[in-house]
């Protein structure tokens, strides 16, 4: 087999966003409160090889590519990337366009978040015992940083006051017929205001000046919470949106970029989405190591729900913080499913081992490649093969959580992830091997070349 790739550590360690276009609105001091906005992002490049044009456009599978091949982007290019990878941006937007969208992702989110404010006055300011004394500062820094951005609004232009009136107008008519739930809003906002303050204040980001920075996750998720009242607020929507702000840096971009994220993944934090995920990795793993499997789902042991937090939050608290970062870039550019070329040629060998499979075998029962796999749960896999000896000591649910809060912050990832990925390679091989050797016998040529297809779609070579 040949060498898996090299999943090194992208840029530097002390590196942050420096694009020329962006310093003045997202370069800031340390423990300094988010911007509400980052409007010069619109217009800065990209540095990744040959995926930005000269007007702005992102070729979207180069850049997946590129982070699934280079385990992440370097810090100077996360911010950026991210609002790409997220989809606040279109990939096939200009620089020009992107700076009008931007106005309007403004203004709306502006509407939005008044329209929630007006509706429940009294839940403006969140609640505070006044024990928090971190906390109890940070209203007086969250409300220097609104007296801030008010005056950047006064200071602008006749011309952009004229246009931003308008782009107004147009939200107020878009939200109008929006209606709330009283109850339920309250009770979203009730959690949300136990969740904000246990975000993992460990970080500079949310420290000193910056733990202002926990009002504006708290006014983002209640925004979103307001206005997706189907999904709401579930517990553990703070911790993975903490982290598109502390990247991202910005009230605004953060909530359209979680929003984004959330359309894909808002069915993970309903019961029956991650039961589901978590009966796949259970799947996967009696693939890999039938033992380890069977021992798992013995009668004192809950079958893999030790695994609930790994996969909701994509291994936020396994791995070293900036590590962890750079696992939640590797998982959401969804490489593997996006590269729908490479995708459909592996299916059409498929459709030929069919067309050519002799007559005593074509009733005979496919095992094709679950498509389902997806990589976050080989990575999954991988963490309980390392510590697959443990695991066999667990006798209970109790000895199992041990287990897995013995590991938050130990991990490396790029031990872990070329492991993962060496799982990945010899699973699709096996199922390959099994299809062909089941359904081609006669046909050798087209065995070969349909793993040489696999081995294209994993992007092996």
């Amino acid at each position: 087999m040949e060498e898996l790739r090299n999943w090194s550590v992208p840029g530097t360690a002390g590196e942050r966003v420096s694009s020329a276009g962006c310093q003045r609105s997202h370069v800031r001091l340390q423990g300094q409160a988010a911007a509400v906005n980052s409007p010069a992002l619109s217009a800065a490049r990209l540095t990744l090889p040959g995926v930005m044009d000269a007007e702005g456009r992102v070729d979207e599978s180069r850049l997946r590519m590129h982070i699934f091949k280079n385990g992440g982007v370097s810090p100077s290019d996360r911010g950026l990337v991210w609002r790409f990878l997220f989809g606040m941006y279109p990939c096939s937007s200009t620089a020009l366009e992107r700076s009008l969208l931007q106005e309007q992702l403004v203004v709306r989110y502006c509407v939005m978040k008044r329209k929630w404010q007006q509706f429940l006055p009294s839940a403006v300011q969140i609640h505070l015992n006044g024990t928090d004394a971190e906390l109890v500062a940070a209203v007086r820094y969250f409300d220097q940083r609104q007296a801030r951005a008010q005056q950047q609004i006064q200071d602008q232009s006749e011309e952009v006051w004229e246009r931003l009136a308008f782009l107004e107008l147009q939200a107020q008519i878009l939200f109008e017929r929006v209606t709330f739930d009283q109850e339920e809003l309250r009770e979203a906002i009730r959690i949300i205001d136990k969740d904000v303050p246990r975000t993992n204040r460990d970080l500079s980001y949310y420290q000193g000046e910056g733990s202002a920075n926990l009002l504006v996750l708290r006014d983002i998720l209640i925004t979103y919470a307001a206005f997706h009242p189907e999904v709401s607020y579930a517990q553990g929507m703070n911790d993975l949106c903490s982290r598109f702000l502390e990247v991202l840096d910005s009230e605004v971009d953060t909530f359209w970029s979680f929003s984004c994220y959330m359309e894909k993944f808002s069915k993970d934090f309903r019961a029956d989405g991650l039961h589901r995920k978590i009966e796949l990795e259970a799947a996967l793993l009696k693939e890999l190591d039938p033992q380890l499997y069977a021992h798992l789902v013995t009668d004192s042991m809950e079958s893999f729900t030790f695994c609930h937090r790994w996969l909701l939050l994509g291994f936020q608290r396994e791995f070293e913080h900036s590590d962890a970062l750079r696992l939640f870039e590797i998982l959401s550019c969804d490489h593997l499913e996006f590269i729908s070329q490479q995708v459909d040629r592996a299916r059409y060998q498929e459709r030929l081992a069919r067309k050519y499979s002799t007559e005593e075998n074509s009733e005979s029962k496919l095992q094709a490649i679950n498509t389902d796999f997806t990589f976050e749960l080989f990575i999954c896999a991988a963490i309980l093969l390392e510590n697959r000896e443990a695991l066999l000591q667990c006798q209970d649910d109790v000895q199992l959580i041990q287990f897995t809060s013995s590991l938050q912050g130990t991990l490396d990832l790029n031990s872990t992830l070329k492991k993962a990925e060496h799982h990945l390679y010899n699973y699709c091989k096996r199922c390959a091997w099994d299809y062909m050797n089941g359904h081609c016998r006669a046909h050798k040529s087209k065995e070969e070349d349909f793993l040489c297809q696999l081995r294209s779609l994993l992007v092996l070579k």
